[in-house]
């Protein structure tokens, strides 16, 4: 063992040596590694920290929330030009779904608004995602408030004209202002904002912080919801506890039975879960992984080549030495050893640049970015030193192979 261990220290010691004395071809080398590493790792911190953040936001929401509309969130085998024919979700499909199936724990109507202009005296703000909702949202986007209110049930009946403000979205109208108790104009009309939603945060272009919230009977008086309209829809927050799959089968009969569907005729709606949604997410999550797997493999693999390159000239470069070593009783382990350790290191502190630059990036990125945080976890740092020091080891495999079977004789005249 002590013998092992002997010539595991002194092929170490040959390998530093070699990299000190070559200062310039070990730059070089690294360059490679560092880039393919910076590109896993970069790509992969990225991904983890975009799928922490949308997760984070999700978080505060039941997985087990439904939204029955005319279209399918996902895939599905109904034809288009049928699907573009099923009926709307309308307010009566609200109120007896409400009023008739039971273990809901929260109900709601909403319409898929699109961006509006918001003007409050001077101040416009653009591209603004209002949507028109009853009040049940409150509950089930799990929404807080920052000062003020969330309007009632009886203003979300008689379709008062109340808004309720996300926090970025006040603070670019009023600035230091006080919102609430103001009017403004959405819509073209008139509206008091009742109330400012608590900084939501995270990286996300449905973010609660950019929205407005009216209610949805207030949009019905000038909103165009009928089939050719904008899309309307009922959310859906079941009781906690229940089995979901049978509430679903019920919520599924009793709705058919509402809008007269015989047996043998397919639904005219869809019951999307957010579940499938984050099912779906888990599936971008990962094909995005394995793109940046690809993509940065070339740069592994030219990295690599590199680095095998670098390897084969330094065998060469040192063929006299190789056969004096043997010569004087070096065995085929300690040569093997000595490059294969030197193409190791040289992978390995690539590796570590590359993972310093990552680190580097995500602090900028993190400055930079408002409201999102890039990590770089512990797994992806143990995953970078170990892709690193497999790119040395195969590299390194090769050369170091030829180096050992030299043969010292003809290794000491090549030399000469």
């Amino acid at each position: 063992m002590l013998v092992y261990l002997r010539l595991f220290k002194e092929s170490f010691s040959f390998a530093v040596n070699a990299l000190r004395n070559n200062k310039l071809r070990t730059f070089l080398s690294l360059i490679g590694v560092t880039v393919g590493i910076f590109s896993i790792i970069a790509v992969l911190a990225a991904v983890d920290s975009l799928d922490r953040s949308i997760k984070g936001q999700l978080s505060g929401i039941d997985k087990n929330t439904m939204y029955i509309t005319r279209f399918s969130f996902g895939p599905t085998s109904v034809p288009r030009w049928v699907r573009e024919n099923f009926p709307q979700t309308g307010s009566e499909d609200y109120e007896f779904i409400k009023r008739n199936v039971p273990d809901i724990d929260a109900c709601a109507f909403a319409i898929v608004g699109g961006a509006q202009t918001i003007k409050f005296e001077d101040n416009t703000v653009t591209n603004v995602p209002v949507t028109p909702v009853s009040n049940e949202i409150y509950e089930i986007d799990n929404l807080k408030l920052y000062k003020g209110r969330f309007y009632n049930e009886t203003e979300s009946n008689s379709g008062a004209p109340v808004i309720v403000l996300g926090y970025n979205l006040a603070n670019n109208l009023f600035d230091t202002e006080e919102p609430v108790g103001k009017v403004i104009r959405v819509y073209g009309r008139k509206l008091t904002v009742i109330g400012v939603l608590d900084k939501f945060g995270g990286l996300n272009m449905d973010s609660p912080d950019e929205k407005a919230f009216v209610p949805a009977n207030f949009a019905r008086r000038f909103m165009n919801i009928g089939n050719k309209g904008a899309l309307t829809m009922i959310m859906i927050k079941p009781k906690q506890g229940i089995d979901i799959g049978a509430f679903e089968q019920v919520l599924k009969q009793k709705y058919r039975r509402f809008r007269g569907l015989k047996d043998g005729d397919i639904d005219n709606f869809f019951i999307n879960k957010l579940s499938g949604f984050t099912d779906l997410i888990d599936g971008i999550i990962s094909f995005m992984n394995m793109v940046g797997w690809v993509i940065s493999g070339f740069s592994l693999l030219v990295g690599g080549f590199g680095i095998a390159n670098i390897m084969f000239v330094s065998v060469k470069e040192r063929t006299n030495l190789i056969g004096i070593q043997k010569a004087m009783g070096a065995k085929n382990k300690f040569i093997l050893f000595q490059f294969l350790f030197e193409a190791v290191i040289l992978a390995v502190i690539g590796g570590l640049v590359g993972l310093v630059l990552v680190w580097i990036g995500t602090l900028i990125g993190t400055a930079l970015a408002d409201d999102f945080e890039f990590i770089l976890s512990f797994k992806n740092m143990v995953l970078g030193f170990f892709v690193s020091t497999l790119i040395g080891l195969i590299a390194g495999i090769l050369p170091a192979s030829s180096a050992a079977k030299l043969d010292p004789v003809e290794a000491i005249r090549t030399g000469m």
